[in-house]
């Protein structure tokens, strides 16, 4: 399954409060749940104004759509081409 990194702007995420990050949650996956299971959210960073999400796909097509029956922005949705980390070897 393709994963995506998805960049919503929103200002003053970093400032959300634990109830507000716990209603966005909600939200996300209310909306997830009427979707079906070939989308899934694995997690997400807040960091400034930004929130970057992890989602496993089929298409770029179905995030947007849960964009914008969430009401979250997408502003930006790129394709991971790969994985690394501190054990990795080329």
């Amino acid at each position: 399954m393709p994963q995506f990194v998805i960049e919503r702007n929103i200002p003053g995420a970093s400032e959300m409060t634990p109830q507000d990050l716990r209603q966005a949650t909600q939200k996300s996956n209310a909306v997830l749940e009427t979707l079906g299971p070939e989308i899934q959210w694995r997690h997400s960073y807040v960091a400034g104004d930004r929130i970057y999400c992890i989602y496993d796909a089929p298409s770029e097509q179905l995030i947007q759509q849960h964009a914008q029956q969430s009401g979250f922005p997408a502003n930006r949705i790129t394709p991971v081409a790969a994985i690394i980390g501190p054990g990795y070897s080329a």
